[in-house]
């Protein structure tokens, strides 16, 4: 969030003193209710009065964590201001040297101050005990509190992370949608189930807990067939894929049933009772890591489980024996044939492969997935596929745009379209722009969407279309007012909450009526 101060209400310095125009930065991030942004802003305030600084710009990156640079559009926003000379002021004060961030090398925290710097922009720590006058002596300081603020994050991330552990071998779930023929219980401190989390719905008391249990009997029933299939009857999982979907049975996410969604419901451990987490990391905000199997933290027996323990393993093993069967050089030749088929490899895809050993048995085989890609010659950030279909989605583009002017039109609206730039002016009262945005599926099945508003032409509304997966059809629509973004970038997945899912279409009809109304501003 980047306000002028005096938008704020905040407080001019004396006009009989010479004052000098300030800006602040404040972060919050979830840990400390004592850092919360307006007990920094008061202490600030307080040090500007007594120190004759005006605030003239207020900075502020609230709910964000320090461990990156990523992700904190307000001080970007400073950055950016200070380098390119938008700066209207000669100091910024910062509540304290961690404020800036915890980084975990403290040149990188070093860095953020010496950029002030180098445009002649003093920065100013409020609640410290030191004058920032870069002396020797603030120098050291600075240096030891910035490393106290990375080692602050490291301890606190070890805590969390062996907080999290010991409520996985307590049998507790931690995160994740339930699985199909499962779902998500809530209880409390001790032990009684108060309800079933539906998707989306989350805990909202510190002390609840959440367990997985067994689903309904239809879904239940699904499961031990789908394992009686590739036990008894030896069908495999594209097969058994195949009969499900024929049968008009769809997954938990009522999409249809593929290779590797029975592949996953054949390993995941969850069907036997088993808890387990752990199998990667992404510590202290660095790259995600394939954790090794003895490093699982892992609670045999800690929920119902819906699948016979010996049936498990049976599918195990013939998973392990059909991969076994195979050389290293045969599997590296499948992976292969995957890549020059598809083009880039990932988890899901080699799942969804037909005559091809699973992910996890790459991983196993070959110490992780990477490590197979190198083999086979496929690096994963060279991924050219969005190229086709945003000009896939470029193509859509101008008949998405008639049939939305001819929908206001109909609904007793008017809107024109601009041959520089196809923003629209509806009833000559607002701006709106129109954004397609392509849909991206993890491995794990979700979908994302990466939304990029259009800063330059700054429209009072943004239509976002949302695609659906395949990227062929629409999905649903978001409505979003005029946002005050650096970046100006909103990362969607499949449910965001009231704040974002109230101004959320299946179709466009309620865009085109609240239009002719001329009642879009009020509601957006």
């Amino acid at each position: 969030m980047v306000i002028d101060w005096n938008q704020k209400g905040g407080e001019q310095t004396s006009p009989d003193r010479p004052s000098i125009p300030a800006a602040t930065y404040v972060r919050m991030s979830t840990e400390h209710q004592k850092y919360s942004t307006d007990n920094q802003t008061a202490a600030i305030r307080r040090y500007a009065e007594k120190n004759g600084f005006e605030i003239v710009r207020y900075y502020a990156d609230e709910g964000k964590s320090g461990l990156r640079l990523v992700g904190r559009d307000a001080l970007q926003r400073l950055l950016t201001d200070v380098e390119q000379g938008d700066a209207n002021y000669k100091a910024i004060l910062v509540y304290d040297v961690s404020r800036w961030g915890r980084f975990q090398d403290p040149d990188e925290a070093a860095e953020v101050e010496l950029r002030c710097k180098r445009q002649g922009i003093q920065v100013h720590y409020c609640a410290e005990q030191f004058e920032n006058d870069g002396s020797m002596g603030s120098s050291i300081i600075k240096t030891v509190k910035r490393a106290m603020a990375g080692e602050y994050s490291r301890e606190l991330s070890v805590k969390v992370f062996n907080g999290q552990a010991n409520l996985i071998r307590l049998g507790y779930r931690q995160g994740g949608a339930p699985g199909f023929g499962l779902r998500r219980q809530l209880i409390d401190q001790h032990g009684n189930f108060k309800t079933e989390l539906t998707r989306g719905e989350h805990k909202s008391i510190a002390t609840d807990r959440v367990i997985l249990v067994p689903g309904p009997e239809k879904e239940i029933r699904i499961v031990k067939r789908i394992y009686e299939l590739f036990v008894n009857q030896k069908v495999q999982e594209a097969e058994i894929a195949k009969i499900l979907n024929g049968e008009g049975i769809s997954t938990d996410w009522d999409r249809p049933w593929t290779r590797g969604t029975i592949h996953q419901i054949l390993i995941n451990e969850k069907y036997v009772g088993n808890n387990v987490w752990g199998r990667t990391s992404f510590k202290l905000k660095k790259d995600h890591v394939a954790n090794p199997e003895e490093d699982w933290i892992r609670a045999n027996g800690a929920f119902t489980g819906i699948v016979d323990l010996d049936v498990f393993n049976l599918a195990q093993s013939i998973i392990a024996a059909r991969d076994q069967r195979l050389s290293d050089e045969a599997m590296l030749q499948k992976l292969a044939a995957i890549l020059e088929k598809r083009g880039y490899l990932s988890g899901l895809v080699i799942d969804e492969a037909d005559d091809c050993p699973s992910s996890s048995s790459y991983s196993h085989r070959f110490g992780s997935l990477l490590r197979a890609y190198a083999l086979v010659g496929f690096v994963p950030d060279h991924d050219y596929r969005y190229l086709e279909i945003n000009r896939a989605l470029r193509r859509m583009y101008p008949d998405l745009l008639s049939e939305i002017m001819g929908g206001i039109k109909a609904a007793g609206g008017a809107a024109k379209q601009s041959a520089e730039n196809d923003l629209l002016t509806i009833n000559d009262e607002f701006t709106a722009s129109i954004v397609i945005v392509r849909c991206i599926q993890t491995t794990s099945g979700s979908l994302r969407w990466k939304v990029r508003l259009d800063t330059a032409l700054r429209p009072d509304i943004t239509v976002v279309v949302r695609m659906a997966p395949g990227n062929s059809e629409a999905y649903d629509y978001y409505l979003l007012p005029l946002l005050d973004m650096q970046e100006a970038v909103l990362r969607l997945c499949e449910f965001n909450g009231l704040s974002l899912d109230a101004y959320r279409f299946d179709d466009l009809s309620r865009f085109y009526q609240m239009a002719s109304r001329r009642s879009i501003l009020e509601v957006a």
